[in-house]
């Protein structure tokens, strides 16, 4: 069960009726991306409010009007999805800071000195961001936000990506969906798509987004994809 001061209000409003949950951000962040998660890490309680800081229950009769159901998670997942997450001005802050962290560490971890080969130390990194305006989404990925910090400081600070080339197999149920996510993800060099509707290409990705490449082609293929990895 989540903690409770960490929780975050998800509202949506549909037809001037307001719907919220109090949600943990983090696991509410999953949802948006399309991940399935545990209903006890995302709920902080199993209710669905119309005022969530009033303690204000909305009425049954009229979540199961507008959502179909009842139910907390499949709502919640509806709210989290189409709504908003409302933060403080606390909360806000400290995700905001620990993104930037993790940022940092994405690049301390995949970039190096082309000079030298060697990496940055995290905390050049850190002094090389303040002098770039980006603001950080709390609730964007690491990954897409590091690619884009990384373009701002090339100015300042000399930065090559460490990069892998992965091979993709994937049959025709799948095959629109994963080679799509490849060319968002990454650079596509190769594209085949067979007379039975399957897909073979290779795509350049960051070498340190290669589980998160991984784990979102099995999440639209359902597994049934074949991936090689090889260092470039």
């Amino acid at each position: 069960m989540p903690r409770e001061d960490k929780s975050v209000v998800a509202r949506l409003t549909i037809k001037g009726e307001h719907f919220e949950v109090l949600v943990d951000p983090d696991q509410a962040q999953s949802v948006r991306s399309g991940k399935q998660v545990n209903p006890k890490d995302l709920l902080i309680s199993e209710v669905i409010y119309k005022d969530a800081r009033k303690g204000l229950k909305a009425s049954e009769e009229s979540v199961r009007k507008n959502f179909g159901t009842a139910e907390p998670m499949p709502v919640a997942e509806v709210i989290i999805r189409r709504g908003e997450l409302q933060l403080t001005t606390d909360q806000r802050r400290e995700l905001v800071e620990n993104k930037r962290k993790q940022i940092i560490a994405f690049i301390a971890r995949n970039c190096v000195d082309p000079k030298s080969g060697i990496p940055h130390p995290p905390l050049r990194i850190e002094n090389a961001m303040e002098g770039i305006r980006y603001n950080i989404d709390p609730f964007k990925s690491v990954e897409e936000q590091a690619q884009e910090v990384i373009k701002l400081l090339r100015i300042a600070l000399p930065l090559k990506v460490s990069q892998v080339r992965v091979s993709i197999k994937v049959s025709k149920e799948s095959a629109g969906r994963v080679s799509a996510a490849a060319t968002k993800m990454g650079t596509v060099t190769k594209s085949l798509w067979l007379a039975d509707g399957s897909w073979q290409g290779e795509a350049v990705i960051p070498a340190g987004i290669q589980q998160s490449f991984i784990d979102k082609l099995n999440e639209l293929s359902r597994g049934n994809v074949e991936v090689n990895i090889t260092k470039i």
